[in-house]
């Protein structure tokens, strides 16, 4: 049963506490054991029941440690133990260090008070983040509404502009078709005249 490098001192002296106890516990039967049980065999081939005695215990051994391994696997009891690990070893520092914050455990306090002054302060920063984050989108969202609103009324500005001036051309036309044709030929005339007169 090996373990990683990177397997927490408490993992490792777990592992290693299970390994010796399968060990032992794999070994006990020992060899005078399994003599008086096979009494017979044992004097007349020492050797091969020796051979017997130690294989059946190897045996067990490998057993009982593949069952151990897979139970370990299937449950996460190396990930489970690094992390009770960390979380003794935290504490011993905090200890050591004199910690006096509000989430330190003491008697008198419930664990879900502890929790609580652990986990508010994180959840204030948070929400100050958020304020500030909100603070800015507002302020992008009034400089935005404010440039739509110019735009809006640039547009209105022109729109006005454009229908004066589609006004003052139909006032034009209007008055244009109430001149008489007579006019307009003589004026046509004078006009033809005065240019070829110039051109002289």
């Amino acid at each position: 049963m090996a373990t990683t490098v990177s397997a927490s001192k408490r993992w490792t002296h777990f592992h290693s506490a299970l390994q010796l106890a399968i060990q032992r516990a794999a070994h006990k039967w020992t060899y005078e054991d399994f003599a008086e049980c096979f009494s017979l065999w044992c004097e007349e081939e020492p050797d091969s029941s020796s051979s017997v005695c130690s294989t059946i215990a190897n045996h067990l051994e490998s057993s009982i440690t593949k069952g151990c391994e897979d139970i370990l696997a299937k449950m996460d009891v190396k990930p489970n133990v690094d992390k009770l690990h960390a979380v003794i070893t935290e504490a011993k520092e905090r200890k050591k260090a004199v910690y006096t914050g509000k989430d330190v455990w003491r008697e008198d306090v419930q664990p879900s008070a502890a929790a609580r002054a652990r986990i508010m302060p994180i959840l204030e920063s948070e929400r100050d983040r958020l304020k500030a984050q909100l603070e800015e989108l507002d302020q992008r969202n009034r400089v935005l509404q404010a440039e739509m609103q110019a735009n809006v009324q640039a547009k209105a500005d022109a729109d006005d502009q454009s229908n004066r001036l589609l006004d003052e051309l139909d006032k034009a036309l209007s008055q244009w078709g109430d001149v008489p044709i007579e006019d307009i030929q003589a004026w046509t005339l004078q006009t033809a005249e005065s240019i070829s007169s110039y051109g002289r």
